[in-house]
């Protein structure tokens, strides 16, 4: 079954249908609309997403809810594995009208899984309450902003692009300038304006959204820094205790609330 088109399936008697899917290759969909709503994220990994109000990369730890009738795209960062939950129109009408991104919840991860295993057929009674429990997640996790704002103009974006497609690459905004066929200057200038971000602190936040991924997979912190391209353990730590404010290991200890003073 695919994954995200522009034709949805057929809900046969059901508010909702959810499935999952694996590549080795990146994803990439084209923009589209349609008349269900869609929730959608990854397992693993960070996603650019494209909506009618903007463009931003959004964590693993996190998914998307479109609204029926929006536009909306999609495209992984390396080999994609996500899922997908679609909404029958009718059954959107107490769920959020403007696109946003809700966090991933245990109970939610768990429905949506539940629900990717069914078959064609009108759900059962169990069925129709696990869907039950999706829409009611749905309809009230607190909305939270996107991970991080992606810039429009398209030689940016490309940059922007190339740093989350190797988050170890350490080229200096000089020679992405070059790259990007821009100054220095002006790249700075018009990348700071389009996202609220530096390049080098866009990059940076990019790799802490990576870190709170591997973290919660329970990756190492040595694996961590060195997959992020630091050369030291020690000055991972320190870049993510002052952006943080704990260090991974208090972080990987905790319930994962303080992702909030990023915003994630």
């Amino acid at each position: 079954m695919s994954f995200d088109t522009s034709n949805p399936p057929i809900f046969a008697a059901s508010p909702l249908r959810a499935m999952r899917i694996a590549q080795p290759q990146e994803r990439v969909t084209p923009p589209h609309r349609h008349a269900s709503g869609q929730l959608f994220g990854a397992m693993r990994g960070l996603l650019s997403v494209t909506a009618d109000s903007g463009q931003w990369v959004v964590p693993a730890s996190h998914c998307v809810w479109m609204p029926p009738h929006h536009m909306h795209a999609l495209r992984s960062h390396g080999p994609f594995a996500g899922w997908s939950v679609y909404v029958d129109e009718a059954s959107c009408a107490g769920l959020p009208a403007a696109p946003c991104v809700i966090r991933v919840s245990g109970l939610l991860r768990e429905a949506v899984g539940r629900a990717s295993a069914w078959g064609d057929g009108a759900p059962d009674a169990r069925q129709a309450r696990v869907a039950g429990v999706i829409l009611d997640e749905i309809a009230a996790a607190p909305h939270e902003s996107f991970g991080l704002p992606l810039p429009s103009d398209p030689r940016l974006l490309r940059v922007a692009r190339a740093v989350l497609d190797d988050l170890a690459d350490e080229r200096g905004v000089e020679v992405l300038a070059a790259w990007a066929g821009v100054s220095p200057r002006t790249l700075a200038r018009r990348f700071t304006a389009e996202t609220g971000f530096t390049p080098s602190a866009w990059r940076q936040r990019a790799r802490i959204l990576r870190a709170l991924e591997l973290l919660a997979a329970g990756q190492p912190v040595t694996t961590i820094a060195l997959d992020l391209g630091y050369d030291t353990v020690s000055a991972f730590i320190a870049m993510f205790k002052r952006v943080m404010g704990v260090t991974p290991g208090r972080y990987g200890d905790g319930d994962g609330s303080q992702s909030s003073h990023i915003g994630i």
